[in-house]
């Protein structure tokens, strides 16, 4: 089946003559027991992620991304962390792509070596085969980075995984399972926030892993532990927002490059963000992995930051907000948002800039956004 199709129909319940046509929400936080358990996973209850609003989205999650099992958790970082900490052993070391989203970089730095692991980062110029080492179990990257927007080398990520017998897990929450499918590729497990694209309504906060079985039991034991579940409400809403996911995709894919196309070249603006755009350095590699480049979009304004600031205030049809993925079209600057525990110093690291600016494209008529921008450059 094809993703739009998948998205609504797999891992819904068998119907007949008067059930529902959409799956209810069962709001118990346990059920009755017939005997059946043959251990602590398999009882039935809410903490336990295997009520049916679960076992729904874990069915349609993996056929999304044509995986054997997939997990929903309470948060995008739930998903990130569980499954980092239960896929690497004490004493384990990751190598993690340098520029990632900020709540992952700040667990890695803050957290993840009082939690007995080790980090070390690389650049997409890097000879990754050279950094392995006897305690490297993991690679880490996004596939398409936030907020710079760029595409790693899969395929060098996945020979030298092979090569050296090491994991390979991918944050997936930009392009989603519609634009990439990283499993086909030869990644482990992709991750996502679902709190974005999956549910895309900006009205829950959730988290998936997804990936081979033997993975997914290691990373369900430890989520069963640490207790991040998802409550059946969420459940039900992310099930809704997938069911449009590959509609909603597409048209933000569009709308994104509409947006790049007419910003690219502004005299307000510096350096603009799109690997969808042919002058963007990745442009070949989106062209050979991905079936778009997604809806989000970054820029260098050319000015302040106060000139930036005003510039995000005087447009009227996105909100200011963090997040992405949206129907509604979202701005944010990401010093002061998503990346905004980083240090100065990481920052410029990293080459995440002040002025830098966010957008994430929603489902507003890509003309109507076009021209809200240009009127505020101009302005």
């Amino acid at each position: 089946m094809k993703d739009s199709t998948i998205g609504i129909h797999a891992g819904e319940p068998k119907t007949k003559a008067g059930d529902p046509v959409v799956q209810p929400i069962y709001q118990s936080a346990n059920y009755i027991s017939g005997g059946e358990e043959e251990s602590y996973e398999d009882v039935r209850y809410m903490r336990l992620n295997n009520s049916p609003n679960h076992e729904t989205l874990h069915t349609k999650l993996a056929a999304l991304e044509g995986a054997e099992d997939a997990l929903v958790l309470g948060s995008g970082m739930a998903a990130i962390s569980n499954a980092l900490l239960a896929l690497i052993p004490l004493g384990g070391e990751l190598l993690a792509q340098k520029c990632l989203y900020g709540g992952t970089a700040h667990f890695l730095n803050d957290f993840f070596p009082s939690l007995g692991r080790k980090v070390r980062y690389f650049r997409d110029e890097d000879d990754l085969e050279s950094l392995v080492n006897s305690h490297t179990k993991a690679i880490y990257v996004e596939s398409i980075s936030n907020p710079l927007l760029g595409v790693p080398d899969f395929d060098q990520v996945v020979s030298v995984a092979k090569k050296y017998s090491l994991l390979t897990l991918v944050d997936n929450t930009i392009p989603s399972p519609i634009n990439f499918k990283p499993l086909s590729m030869g990644f482990d497990i992709s991750l996502h926030s679902a709190t974005k694209y999956l549910n895309g309504h900006s009205d829950i906060v959730a988290g998936a892993v997804i990936g081979a079985k033997k993975h997914l039991k290691e990373v369900r034991h430890l989520a069963v532990e640490l207790g991040g579940s998802l409550d059946a409400n969420a459940c039900f809403l992310l099930n809704r927002g997938l069911k449009s996911l590959a509609l909603r995709v597409e048209r933000q894919t569009s709308s994104a490059t509409k947006l790049a196309q007419a910003l690219s070249g502004h005299h307000k603006i510096a350096k603009i963000h799109y690997p969808g755009l042919a002058s963007h350095p990745d442009a070949k590699r989106v062209a050979r992995y991905f079936k778009g480049a997604g809806g989000v979009l970054s820029f260098e304004f050319n000015g302040s930051v106060a000139q930036a600031d005003e510039f995000i205030h005087r447009l009227e049809l996105p909100k200011i907000a963090a997040s992405l993925g949206g129907v509604e079209s979202l701005i944010t600057r990401p010093v002061t948002t998503s990346h905004r525990a980083l240090s100065k110093e990481q920052l410029n690291e990293l080459g995440i800039k002040d002025t830098l600016v966010r957008v994430s494209v929603g489902l507003e008529d890509p003309s109507d956004l076009v021209t809200d921008f240009l009127k505020a450059l101009e302005s």
